[in-house]
């Protein structure tokens, strides 16, 4: 199990999950925030030291004034790398995490050795519109997540306190914060991405209803040598719905990378 803490940087707390050794594994969550240490994680750890920090705004972390834009978070978690001493770094995000991974690879990769974009949000592709996910219900953006229904299902099941939906709504008004208009997209971003200067890999579900699937290949056209690992069955969430082939695809570029 993880060691949990609530660590401060540039006097904002955060709450912070780490398990494992080997190089680091910086994960960085998507827009459902960080509350539970996931098998995905905890199988990761037995290969590398896997740091999942919750974003500033989200969950148990604090909401700091100067929180205004994905670009912010970028440099906050840059700061977060200076600060725990990593060099190294296997830098993973998904969705939302996705875009804050791209946001600080095109802004120093310097600490970093590998770069992996699990269904990334913050590029637009003409043609292609993403799911509005502060238009669904709670339920709908649920469904919407997986492509196998059943799992869908057994989420929905959990029973809900109190202080599941209080994060639950702080987490929607820091992603809306953040990435209402322009919907979940950087304009500037595309014409930065080729700074990215690290092996680069790129994950997607077949069936991501949230991110459709050709962002992965629009990605791919903008960072020089990325590689794209598309998981058959799969929605938004390759790491939950599809652990081990997430873990897997993750570990396997990562070996070969390095």
């Amino acid at each position: 199990m993880p060691k949990e803490t609530s660590e401060s940087f540039n006097g904002c707390k955060i709450r912070l999950m780490r398990a494992g050794q080997g190089a680091p594994l910086l994960f960085l969550h998507g827009g459902g925030g960080a509350p539970l240490w996931l098998p995905f994680m905890e199988s990761l750890s037995q290969h590398f030291d896997v740091i999942v920090p919750e974003h500033p705004g989200y969950g148990g972390s604090d909401t700091p004034d100067w929180l205004d834009t994905i670009g912010d978070l970028a440099y906050f978690y840059l700061d977060v790398i200076d600060a725990l001493n990593l060099s190294g770094v296997h830098l993973v995000g998904t969705s939302l995490g996705g875009w804050i991974a791209a946001e600080i690879a095109v802004r120093n990769c310097t600490k970093l050795t590998t770069l992996t974009l699990s269904a990334a949000v913050g590029i637009n592709v003409k043609g292609v519109p993403k799911g509005d996910l502060f238009m669904w219900s709670r339920e709908e953006l649920i469904r919407n997540l997986y492509h196998d229904q059943t799992l869908a299902e057994a989420a929905l099941a959990q029973p809900v306190t109190d202080a599941a939906m209080m994060a639950y709504a702080k987490n929607q008004l820091a992603s809306a914060k953040l990435g209402w208009h322009p919907r979940l997209y950087n304009p500037h971003l595309p014409k930065w991405l080729h700074r990215i200067s690290v092996p680069t890999l790129l994950i997607w579900g077949d069936n991501d209803r949230l991110v459709p699937l050709p962002h992965g290949p629009a990605y791919q056209a903008l960072i020089p040598g990325a590689q794209l690992h598309v998981i058959e069955n799969c929605g938004h969430v390759p790491h939950v719905e599809r652990a081990d082939a997430f873990v897997t695809a993750v570990a396997d570029f990562i070996g070969r990378a390095s």
